[in-house]
């Protein structure tokens, strides 16, 4: 619970747009999608009514800080919805502001599992200002992958649990329809893993019955009329509540005449003791906050003593917080305005209709007064002035009714419940930073048992890895007389039998080697389509005697590999690839060479390097371990050759690589 500083504002600043402490829900049935329109919306109103007599038991005695939980059938099924924004399919929705009280969201969670569980065909969503904060409760238990940029619509509640759409299901964000229709799936295992279940059920476990805890009961001193109000409607006091905190300049004007609230019996203003509910966090809100009586309202002096000062002191700020609402709203109803009103006439700012106008100006103003005449014609206008005249009709019922101070005379009242957590709220607080704490070590152990884990595994890797193994496997795989089904690869430590696509293995070795290595595949590629041309005329020579033949194929071929040899060597002298290979007494220097004799040594090999064989075995592992490298612990061409081959490298930043 959250209480407002003593030295909060006397005027407090009161925004129209949608507060940041909004929390949004909905509510999908299983219901099916070729189902006609008006039997959608028959069968939601069953819904309703049965989630209303199903939940309404469990929150029926609970003081909601500005609004109660309440689920309402969408303006229409044919257009996404404008509230929760939801896709034209049949649901049930809603919004609670909670304010300072975070009881009420975690209470309309646990109100939501509750549903669920009750109503297995059900599948509910919730989220406020922050996004998932559902997930935000479980962050330290939650899979790496899902973050607020992934969280969008895998977050459901089903069956009375956590349900996340995992990402082997959809790697991008999921539609709406989609996510749903995975989550309804007995296919697909959607549940949340059982940490972030145990997370979600700490925080949910006790509700409603620790909601109800954090009510505060208070004996005050009010004008007869709200009492009767209090009397018949105990929850309007959080509306009452609402108007004395939110209020500022405009609205204490209403509550200087006190035209609705204070009735007089010949001269005499009525004030009776009355017992009021509300949770801690509107307690606070009343206490902390400093008001001076308008004129003309009766309050004792304080040397009648500090109870009866105190109960007066909060009479009178409900009185007028009551006062205040009352006009506001009556105000608001009439005009067509409130919220609403205020969240299209941003809009309109945002959009820029106002721009280099001054507020106020004949321009200005001609705009507004057009934009407020098209929102009078909106459905939002109607809805909005309903919405704003409930509470006034309601109280106006109230109050047409006859009643009399006799009433509250003479009734003993529960005493105050003890207020000293405002004050001693510090082993609390303590006790929820060692709860985190504790969430926090349990966090950073196992993710320091997960990196020794690691290691063990790449040390065992290192120790078992030998760049023999590279040589070996890949003269094994290119020795190997393959069939018409294509290569194998050669059984390893690790592996029995693996099948390679020979396509896709040249493509890898091609993007490994590079575009050179293309090039050169190129020219011989033109060379050896030359030769088949001389193959061809050949062939075509007709011998009588078959030794003769056979002696002049063999010479022919012994010819041709000599010839495509020297021209192939012509070919390559003439680029710089052959200075891409070490040749065997260039890499034997550059291992037993100091740093000084280095240059020594490179400029002595470069001009013997045409009378050197290239090493083949230690130029393979050297680009198979440089592009293994270059991947950075990511999937790449060489690890995957390696891995088809059974070869385990250590990572790039292993001692032993």
């Amino acid at each position: 619970m959250a209480a407002t500083s003593a030295s909060a504002a006397l005027f407090p600043r009161r925004s129209h747009r949608v507060p940041d402490d909004t929390v949004f829900y909905a509510v999908y049935p299983d219901l099916q999608a070729a189902l006609p329109p008006q039997e959608a919306l028959s069968a939601l109103r069953a819904l309703h009514l049965h989630l209303h007599s199903l939940l309404s038991p469990l929150s029926s005695d609970y003081v909601w800080q500005h609004e109660p939980f309440a689920l309402s059938l969408p303006s229409s099924l044919d257009a996404p919805c404008a509230l929760c924004r939801s896709p034209p399919v049949p649901h049930l929705h809603g919004k609670l502001r909670f304010g300072d009280a975070l009881d009420d969201e975690w209470l309309l969670v646990a109100l939501l599992f509750a549903a669920t569980s009750a109503v297995p065909s059900l599948t509910a969503r919730v989220w406020d200002s922050d996004g998932e904060f559902l997930l935000i409760e479980a962050a330290f238990a939650l899979p790496r992958w899902l973050e607020p940029d992934t969280a969008d619509n895998r977050v459901f509640i089903r069956g009375g649990k956590l349900h996340i759409v995992p990402k082997r299901v959809f790697p991008d964000t999921p539609s709406l329809l989609d996510a749903l229709a995975a989550v309804r799936s007995e296919e697909i295992d959607t549940g949340a893993p059982d940490e972030v279940q145990a997370a979600i059920f700490r925080k949910i476990s006790g509700y409603p019955e620790k909601a109800r805890a954090n009510m505060q009961r208070v004996r005050v001193r009010v004008p007869l009329p709200v009492a009767q109000v209090l009397k018949e409607e105990p929850s309007l006091i959080a509306l009452a509540v609402e108007g004395f905190y939110d209020r500022d300049v405009d609205s204490m004007k209403h509550a200087a005449k006190m035209e609705r609230f204070l009735r007089s019996n010949k001269g005499d203003i009525e004030m009776v003791r009355i017992s009021v509910r509300m949770s801690r966090a509107m307690y606070g809100q009343l206490v902390q906050q400093k008001f001076q009586a308008p004129r003309g309202y009766p309050m004792p002096s304080r040397e009648e003593g500090p109870v009866v000062f105190m109960e007066a002191e909060l009479g009178l700020k409900i009185a007028c917080g009551f006062e205040m609402m009352y006009q506001e709203r009556k105000q608001a109803g009439e005009e067509g305005k409130g919220s609403t009103w205020e969240a299209f006439k941003q809009s309109l700012e945002s959009s820029g209709c106002f721009s280099g106008l001054l507020p106020g100006s004949k321009e200005y103003q001609r705009i507004m007064d057009s934009a407020f005449e098209y929102y009078k014609n909106s459905s939002l206008f109607s809805r909005t002035r309903e919405i704003m005249n409930a509470p006034v009709q309601r109280i106006d019922e109230i109050l047409s009714m006859s009643y009399l101070v006799d009433e509250f005379m003479g009734v003993e009242l529960p005493p105050n419940d003890d207020d000293s957590w405002m004050y001693d709220g510090e082993e609390e607080l303590n006790s929820a930073i060692l709860e985190r704490q504790k969430e926090m070590e349990v966090y950073e152990s196992e993710k320091k048992q997960r990196k020794q884990k690691k290691g063990i595994d790449n040390a065992s890797v290192s120790d078992d890895f030998n760049l023999q193994d590279i040589t070996e496997t890949m003269q094994a795989f290119v020795q190997k007389l393959s069939t018409f089904e294509g290569a194998e690869v050669p059984e390893s430590r690790n592996s029995k039998s693996v099948e390679l696509d020979t396509d896709e293995f040249m493509k890898a070795m091609q993007s490994m080697l590079g575009e050179a290595s293309c090039k050169d595949v190129g020219s011989a590629a033109r060379l050896e389509g030359h030769t088949s041309s001389s193959d061809m005329e050949f062939d075509d020579s007709e011998y009588d005697d078959d030794e003769v033949e056979e002696q002049e194929d063999e010479n022919s071929e012994d010819g041709f590999m000599q010839f495509y040899s020297d021209a192939l060597n012509e070919e390559l002298t003439a680029t710089t690839l052959r200075k891409s290979f070490l040749h065997a007494r260039k890499q034997a220097n550059n291992i037993n060479a100091g740093p000084s004799n280095t240059a020594r040594s490179n400029t002595a090999d470069d001009n013997n390097d045409e009378f050197t064989p290239v090493d083949v075995d230690f130029n393979l592992v050297k680009s198979f371990l440089d592009s293994f490298s270059s991947q950075q612990g990511l999937p790449g061409p060489a690890s995957n050759l390696l891995g088809l081959m059974g070869v385990k490298v250590p990572p790039p930043d292993a001692k032993d690589t």
